[in-house]
């Protein structure tokens, strides 16, 4: 995890939640571009992008949120899934620490709710997981933003490789 989200994804949706907090439209669409380009496949592109789309339709027909941030939301041409979380989180005036944790924490659950199902992990080894790997998520959203805007950035060439010979493969196990 510390390479993947805790490096890359993690510290840029710090700073989309702090952009949005502050209306820094310029700064929403350089940390959401950033984001798009972390991305090291089209299909992990597409996966942010649809959830991202899914998330902001979601967003734009709730009442009681701020006019002009949801006009620049409505203005984005792409928008990744932390940009739009970093905007609920914005409206919503959750602080950003909490946010990253409660984000790190689904992303957390989703893998270990995969790894249920794919391998010999039952039930509870996957409940004993979670509960030792979410204490650590305090600390990883600590630390992720404490990362220097130019230290922003992961290297994983394993799961990079291993994405695109699956975004190619003839039948997959799940969509990504």
């Amino acid at each position: 995890m510390e390479y993947s989200l805790g490096r890359t994804e993690a510290p840029l949706l710090s700073r989309l939640i702090d952009a949005w907090s502050t209306q820094a439209d310029a700064e929403v669409d350089r940390w959401n571009a950033l984001v798009l380009a972390s991305r090291e496949t089209s299909e992990l592109r597409g996966e942010t992008l649809q959830m991202g789309y899914s998330l902001t339709k979601l967003l734009l027909e709730m009442e009681g949120m701020d006019e002009k941030a949801h006009a620049h939301l409505a203005r984005m041409e792409e928008v990744s899934f932390p940009a739009a979380f970093a905007h609920a989180a914005a409206q919503w005036q959750i602080p950003a620490q909490p946010a990253l944790v409660a984000y790190l924490w689904a992303w957390l659950e989703n893998q270990v709710m995969a790894a249920v199902k794919l391998v010999a992990l039952g039930q509870t080894d996957g409940q004993r997981m979670l509960l030792r790997l979410g204490a650590t998520l305090p600390m990883v959203a600590e630390k992720a933003a404490s990362i220097a805007d130019d230290d922003i950035g992961g290297f994983a060439p394993g799961m990079a490789i291993l994405s695109s010979r699956h975004e190619t493969q003839y039948s997959r196990l799940f969509r990504s």
